[in-house]
């Protein structure tokens, strides 16, 4: 089976949420909102940790609920990418890690359109086409 990305979402410094996507169902929406939302504390838990140990933007697996695994990836400007796997046994950690990189590139290009207002929602048509694009591709 290997990975299949079920939620992706970008979060501001002050932990408002940019974008959240879930590809798996919309029943679904509100639990992964949800799981997204409480591995915030991870996040900076994990990060402040973290601090000047190293240079890498990947945190690893937040935590692990019954069905799936938490993600987390922060970047030097505070912006946090959280993404929820479903997975079987096996680790997929690099395969994690190139999705992270591609998704920050992503998001790096999108907030760099002049039209784009910083800490605005992420609603651009071509985000969405091209993170599902990176979704299948896991």
């Amino acid at each position: 089976m290997g990975i299949k990305v079920v939620c992706a979402s970008v979060i501001g410094k002050s932990n408002n949420p940019l974008y959240i996507r879930c590809f798996d169902s919309t029943e679904e929406a509100l639990k992964f909102h949800y799981i997204v939302h409480s591995a915030l504390d991870v996040v900076e838990e994990k990060s402040t940790a973290k601090k000047g140990a190293s240079l890498d933007l990947y945190l690893g697996m937040l935590y692990p609920t019954e069905d799936y695994r938490v993600y987390g990836y922060t970047t030097n400007s505070k912006i946090k990418f959280i993404i929820v796997v479903q997975e079987d046994g096996d680790s997929h950690d690099q395969a994690i890690k190139n999705f992270f990189r591609k998704f920050h590139v992503l998001y790096a290009n999108t907030v760099a359109n002049p039209f784009y207002t910083p800490d605005d929602l992420i609603t651009s048509r071509k985000f969405n086409e091209e993170l599902e694009k990176q979704v299948k591709t896991v």
